[in-house]
């Protein structure tokens, strides 16, 4: 009920400005805060210097050490760290999110029937970036981008407690869906909003929220050539996040290692081709 009566745009529209806000010694203690708070571990930062960091939201993009990531030897590896959420073969058109509660390809696309269509019986993967995770998303495999689609929509929060509680979460919040070309079909990267993210980027487009726009926005790249190498980055939050991603039937088998509420890192496998 909480989740429904805050006023979730104010909220992250305020945030928006802290995060961004050059506040010199308020900054730093800031981050200090944060830092202990959630556990965060500096040593694996390219910059370990807290005080270094001019606004929050520099020090929650922070990029890792050279090597801090090793891509394994796997079709696919995991795009981030953070926790499985939920994983598995798309049912038809169903995408589970939680015990009770599902949701659909066409509806996580912004209503493009065609587009999900290339995804039935398909397999997904959504994937939890909390607080004190590294907050960069990187590709699973090779593809070449063909459009971006920003659909508009709510700001609930997106942690585990909140995806049992809140149908169709996922495709219902705020979103950024990036489609790929790769050699083995289509593949979909979907950026998912929430409370207090102050914005979300990708690294051909840049911050594309704000502004918050009111309709779904889409944007074509037939024309261009942005390919993205696997382990590459795609794109980042400014606070935590979900990632969920389509791929088509008989595409690939996941690790078996993987469980839901399983942590997860960046470059660890996530799956491999089908035989």
């Amino acid at each position: 009920m909480p989740q429904y009566l805050l006023p979730k745009g104010a909220l992250t529209n305020f945030a928006g400005r802290v995060a961004g806000a050059k506040g010199g010694a308020m900054t730093t203690r800031l981050i200090r805060w944060f830092v202990a708070k959630y556990d965060v571990n500096m040593d694996e930062a390219a910059n370990p210097d807290i005080a270094s960091y001019h606004s929050f939201n520099e020090f929650f993009t922070r990029a890792l050490k050279p090597g801090a990531r090793p891509l394994a030897k796997a079709d696919f590896i995991c795009p981030v760290d953070g926790r499985i959420s939920q994983f598995g073969d798309i049912e038809d058109d169903q995408i589970f999110q939680a015990k009770g509660h599902k949701f659909t390809t066409t509806a996580l696309v912004g209503g493009d029937k065609s587009l999900a269509d290339k995804f039935r019986h398909g397999h997904f993967a959504n994937l939890y970036l909390s607080p004190r995770d590294y907050h960069r998303i990187h590709m699973p495999c090779d593809g070449k981008l063909t459009r971006m689609i920003y659909v508009p929509g709510d700001l609930f929060s997106v942690n585990p407690t909140t995806a049992r509680g809140i149908p169709g979460l996922f495709a219902r919040n705020e979103r950024v869906v990036c489609v790929f070309d790769t050699a083995n079909g289509p593949f979909v990267m979907t950026l998912v909003g929430a409370t207090i993210v102050g914005s979300m980027a990708t690294v051909w487009h840049g911050v594309v929220n704000p502004p918050r726009q009111p309709s779904i926005c889409e944007w074509t790249y037939a024309d261009q050539n942005i390919v993205l190498k696997k382990g590459e980055e795609l794109g980042r939050f400014l606070l935590g996040s979900t990632v969920v991603m389509l791929f088509p039937e008989n595409t690939l088998a996941f690790n078996p290692d993987w469980q839901p509420a399983g942590p997860v890192r960046l470059g660890e496998s996530m799956a491999n081709l089908k035989a």
